[in-house]
């Protein structure tokens, strides 16, 4: 039983469009997925329509990956089994893409008098209808020339302190808590064995995570460390979070791919087993064990 519940589609920085993504999945042998595209649902419809036309199961979970600021560090939530129709949750988001585009227009001039010309009708052609963010800014440097890899366009520009990195103005955690819970969905920190902070303040954020109402932590995902992975088992154990694995897939590649290592310690309460089918899905990997 395969579970990954972080991945992107085209809709925001993802290389892959919703139905390519579904196929995508099967190909991996993936059972349940979450579609988490950056403050956006705009894939999840598309995704399950594709999965409608196939004959292999998959459990298609509406989710996304909302945008907070937490004492100068860009932290991302997962909301998981969102109503991802819901009017309120939809205009909130909307909310976040508007933050999103000024940012974007703000990095563009930044760039425009760094003598780069042009990168923001650029990202813009490379996101098409989809959430524009900094890997379309990071894409389009590599395309223009301007740099030799998406590395060395956010060492060089877009990452923190550099020539046009903007600081955003994203909701706090506690308002992502909020908005996932009351969109019906669970709040799961977002690969925090990623951050660029200390084990004091990681240890913070996740303590304050739990203050603010969230339900769970990724305690596995991509290119984690064993030592990382127990550290993080350790803290959500601690603050009553539950586990939740997933790749963050965007593209096709040797090192990220959808459903690969994401096993779950025995010792965390799973996240999925708080909703409708969870029980029913906990039962059947007990089953498969056996």
């Amino acid at each position: 039983m395969k579970i990954d519940l972080h991945s992107h589609t085209r809709c925001s920085d993802g290389t892959l469009t919703p139905a390519e993504l579904v196929q995508r999945a099967h190909t991996m042998q993936v059972d349940v997925l979450a579609i988490t595209d950056h403050d956006t649902v705009a894939g999840i419809e598309s995704a399950m329509a594709a999965q409608a036309q196939t004959k292999r199961p998959l459990r298609i979970v509406p989710g996304v990956e909302l945008s907070t600021s937490w004492h100068g560090f860009d932290i991302h939530v997962l909301g998981l089994e969102v109503a991802h129709n819901d009017d309120r949750f939809l205009q909130r988001l909307e909310t976040q893409s508007q933050r999103r585009q000024t940012r974007a227009q703000k990095m563009a001039d930044k760039l425009a008098k760094a003598g780069i010309e042009g990168v923001y009708e650029a990202a813009r052609q490379l996101a098409g209808d989809g959430q524009i963010t900094r890997a379309h800014f990071a894409r389009a440097l590599v395309s223009m020339g301007a740099v030799k890899d998406m590395d060395s366009a956010f060492k060089k520009y877009l990452g923190k302190g550099k020539r046009a990195h903007v600081k955003p103005e994203w909701i706090t955690i506690e308002q992502a808590t909020t908005w996932i819970h009351e969109a019906g969905g669970q709040a799961v920190l977002a690969h925090p064995g990623h951050y660029d902070m200390t084990t004091k303040w990681l240890r913070r954020l996740v303590a304050e995570f739990a203050e603010a109402g969230g339900d769970g932590m990724e305690v596995v995902h991509s290119h984690l460390s064993p030592a990382k992975q127990q550290l993080l088992i350790d803290m959500a154990l601690e603050h009553g979070l539950k586990g939740s694995a997933g790749s963050d897939f965007h593209f096709p590649n040797r090192w990220t791919e959808l459903g690969r290592n994401l096993s779950i310690s025995d010792s965390l309460t799973p996240i999925w087993q708080a909703w409708p089918w969870g029980q029913a899905l906990q039962q059947l990997m007990a089953g498969n064990t056996q």
